[in-house]
């Protein structure tokens, strides 16, 4: 869990069966298509993979933090309490994961609801390999091929070297592309031991 993703935020409970499990029958399996159709799209539209930096810098003689920066990966969908049955239909398809209220006091008026998943082997097993079988259809699909890259090299602990974090760092700051990536690269300058300038 990483508290400057989740500062404010609550659990929901979803329900703990997904419909993906062995679809049996010609209907099934139509439903399934048709329900595999209207996923790709509505994350098309909603959804978000994103990389982020954490720091940490009296962590730094733990083996997750040698770099004094925390890297976390998510994917999620965020909708209004009016929609939250279509993150409860994300929840059950996918299997994995958990949707988290947001209750804002800014402009919205209603509270916020957001599907998430951050566990990377969640993420490894059933996010990344469902959409490369099912492609996004829009630019975001670069998003997700860069975020998938980012979770993979993470896997293999890549960001826990001081190249690596660089490297993640710089493919990151390409995502999502409403940040400024000089945040992202700030931070590895002035919190990073011997970071190198961006190149």
């Amino acid at each position: 869990m990483y508290p400057a993703v989740l500062a404010g935020e609550h659990s929901f409970e979803a329900n703990e069966h997904p419909v993906s499990n062995n679809p049996t029958g010609a209907d099934n399996q139509q439903e399934r298509l048709i329900l595999t159709g209207w996923v790709v799209g509505f994350v098309d539209g909603e959804g978000c993979f994103s990389i982020g930096f954490l720091n940490q810098p009296d962590k730094s003689n733990r083996k997750g933090y040698k770099t004094r920066i925390q890297v976390f990966h998510e994917f999620a969908v965020t909708q209004g309490a009016r929609s939250l049955n279509a993150l409860q239909t994300l929840r059950q398809f996918f299997g994995v994961g958990s949707i988290i209220v947001n209750r804002r006091t800014d402009n919205h008026k209603e509270p916020l609801y957001r599907y998430v998943v951050r566990k990377r082997d969640e993420l490894l097993q059933v996010i990344i390999p469902f959409f490369r079988q099912h492609p996004l259809q829009t630019a975001k699909r670069d998003d997700f091929e860069k975020f998938a890259q980012c979770v993979e090299w993470m896997a293999s602990d890549y960001h826990l070297t001081q190249d690596g974090l660089e490297v993640i760092a710089q493919l990151a700051a390409t995502m999502n592309r409403r940040k400024d990536r000089s945040d992202r690269i700030r931070i590895l300058r002035d919190h990073t031991p011997d970071a190198s300038t961006t190149r």
